[in-house]
């Protein structure tokens, strides 16, 4: 006897609703995963009329910036006219005497604090100086382990702090990375990769180095001094092309230079501020008992000496100002 089992029932599919792919994973779960955290786009500067008043006079006077965010601002002028203090009073590291001025929003005369954060020292000697005896790679490690301690929130450091520490170590090294890669630095080309001394790098080399290290903290705002000082016209070039990089990723660049260029590579937009000018804006009793020369374009066989003496009275100015730097 043959026995008749029952046919199984048809299974009854929900139709999927308009405009929504059936074989879509992403629409199996209940929420999408949260996209990643952007970065802060750059800061724009915003000044009028700024002025700073040392020991022995005005430094600079009516003084006014206007930039967008990821521009470049080149501080142009000769050694001696307040370049590095302008430098440093719109990062927020030397108090300003008079005008107003604003860094991505934060008025600069009483949220200096939040610019400070906001902007890091890539390169100014007598500031932020390498340590000649320490390899790159050391450097690397303690900018990624200070920021890591000190540059974020508390309620983000917890955060990090309650982390796997393997998903740690990939942060860290995410963010080394992605500083190394945009300050155009390659740590394979050194002579000894990582373990190569600053002492033994080359002036270009150290200036990336400087970035990587400012980038590692992810400013809306970087400084760099002296940015073509005893540097030929073909590695003035790149350095030039380096901040260009940087800005065009968004992060405004301001630059203490000897002469600025003409243009940027990749049509990134380029604001001159003559210190010269602001310099003739002090008063007969103010001057300086050295009047300042015209500003010219310095390289490694042009005077050397004399402008690296002069930048080296100039920031010492700027540190005998600061107490924060």
């Amino acid at each position: 006897m043959t026995r008749h089992q029952p046919e199984p029932e048809p299974q009854h599919h929900p139709e999927p609703a308009a405009g929504r792919d059936p074989a879509s994973p992403a629409e199996e779960a209940p929420r999408s995963a949260p996209a990643p955290a952007r970065l802060p786009g750059g800061a724009a500067v915003e000044a009028e009329g700024i002025g700073l008043k040392g020991p022995r006079g005005w430094v600079f006077r009516e003084v006014s910036v206007e930039a967008a965010p990821g521009s470049v601002v080149a501080l142009t002028g000769a050694s001696g006219t307040g370049r590095t203090c302008l430098l440093l009073a719109l990062t927020g590291r030397m108090r300003l005497t008079e005008g107003e001025a604003r860094i991505g929003g934060l008025r600069l005369r009483k949220q200096a604090a939040a610019v400070r954060r906001t902007a890091a020292l890539a390169h100014v000697p007598g500031v932020d100086d390498l340590e000649p005896s320490l390899t790159v790679g050391e450097h690397l490690r303690e900018r990624v382990l200070l920021q890591r301690r000190y540059g974020t929130a508390p309620l983000a450091t917890l955060k990090a702090a309650l982390r796997p520490p393997r998903q740690r170590r990939a942060d860290a090294r995410r963010v080394h990375d992605e500083a190394l890669a945009a300050a155009g630095l390659d740590l394979a080309t050194l002579p000894k990769g990582p373990r190569t001394a600053v002492r033994d790098l080359e002036r270009l080399e150290r200036l990336r180095l400087c970035v990587a290290l400012a980038l590692i903290g992810r400013p809306r705002l970087i400084a760099v001094d002296d940015l073509d000082l005893k540097l030929s016209a073909p590695l003035r070039e790149e350095a030039w092309a380096l901040l260009a990089s940087v800005a065009a990723s968004g992060v405004t660049v301001l630059a203490v230079c000897g002469e600025p260029p003409a243009e940027l590579p990749g049509d990134v937009p380029l604001v001159v501020v003559d210190t010269d000018r602001a310099t003739g804006a002090r008063t007969a009793e103010d001057d300086p008992a050295e009047d300042a020369g015209p500003a010219r374009q310095t390289d490694a066989t042009d005077g050397t000496d004399e402008t690296a003496n002069e930048t080296e009275k100039e920031t010492a100015d700027a540190l005998a100002e600061t107490g924060r730097a």
